[in-house]
């Protein structure tokens, strides 16, 4: 059983600031050499495509969640049409 829900835009955010850090800290140990502004991007970016993923996931799960309410509803409704022809077949 899950503990929590999925929530995909919090997985692209924290993989872009993995990223961010990975780059720094080769920069740190001196692997490669990083200008400062190349972080901007990947983090703007980063945080961007997390935001579109999070709004995308919401709207998908909401639209499910309508989706079940939907369904209940219409089974709600055609059990209570049978109670009536019973009641009204007594």
């Amino acid at each position: 059983m899950l503990r929590h829900e999925f929530q995909p835009g919090r997985l692209v955010a924290g993989v872009s600031l993995i990223v961010a850090g990975v780059v720094y800290a080769g920069d740190a140990r001196g692997a490669w050499e990083t200008p400062w502004f190349v972080i901007v991007p990947v983090l703007v970016g980063g945080l961007c495509l997390a935001a579109v993923t999070g709004l995308l996931a919401r709207s998908l799960r909401r639209a499910r969640k309508a989706r079940k309410a939907r369904r209940a509803a219409a089974e709600a409704r055609a059990g209570e049409h049978t109670g009536q022809d019973r009641a009204a077949a007594a």
